[in-house]
């Protein structure tokens, strides 16, 4: 128990150590070059230079996609983008100063609004999008790591809240099309859609009214089972946040 404890909390540490360094401006070309490295390699920022999943969503100017690189935001700047949204949430990683710096070089409004993909979406989580999304301004683009699973959570929503779009169709933005892996721990996201589809919508509850007043995280979180090889996949070979 004490061993378990320690590694805990020294982990913890060394998560600490590592938003302290990535808070910082990048001051130097050592500091430019650990943010680089980091987000290549790290951050699996490699892949993404070939592939960034980038989707336009619904009919709003709105796109998701995975983590930008600085050169990827330059190219959002030029198509007009106007705010970048972070769904994301933890500042550990290189991609965090490049892409901080970056909107700042070229205007663009860097928000987060952070998201879970491994756990029941919180009550207060899915009230607060609507306002949100009404609240920024667009042409916009939202991202996580990878562009599958917050993203396609956010872009459901976005859907569902402010385009007013049906929640069987919006909820096909979580899908393997985008590198979503619904067996997975990250399938909780389709168990919490479908869960309205089951409890909310067959009663002819809006989306909103069940989210307010029948919804239950906690029982959700319960009763949910991801695949056990789906989830080794996704946790430990692709290592997804």
């Amino acid at each position: 128990m004490f061993n378990r404890f320690r590694t805990t909390e020294v982990r913890n540490a060394r998560r600490l150590a590592r938003i302290a360094r990535f808070e910082r401006p990048i001051a130097g070309p050592g500091a430019r070059l650990m943010a680089w490295a980091n987000m290549l390699l790290v951050d699996h920022g490699v892949f993404r230079l070939a592939y960034l999943n980038h989707h336009r969503v619904g009919t709003g100017e709105i796109w998701r996609s995975a983590q930008p690189s600085p050169r990827d935001l330059a190219r959002f700047h030029r198509r007009g983008v106007r705010t970048i949204i972070s769904l994301r949430g933890g500042r550990e990683h290189g991609s965090w100063p490049l892409q901080r710096e970056a909107c700042e070089r070229h205007g663009l409004k860097l928000v987060e609004f952070v998201l879970r993909s491994r756990d029941a979406p919180s009550r207060e989580t899915i009230l607060a999008a609507r306002d949100f999304f009404a609240g920024i301004e667009y042409p916009a683009v939202m991202h996580c790591k990878s562009g599958a699973d917050r993203a396609g959570l956010a872009a459901a929503l976005y859907l569902i809240l402010h385009e007013n779009r049906p929640v069987a169709e919006a909820a096909r933005q979580l899908s393997a099309r985008f590198g979503h892996f619904r067996f997975a721990k990250t399938g909780i996201l389709d168990a919490f859609f479908a869960l309205y589809l089951r409890e909310g919508e067959a009663k002819g509850l809006d989306f909103i009214t069940w989210v307010e007043t029948a919804y239950d995280p906690a029982a959700l979180r319960r009763d949910f089972r991801p695949g056990f090889w789906s989830d080794v996949l996704v946790d430990r070979v692709i290592r997804r946040e």
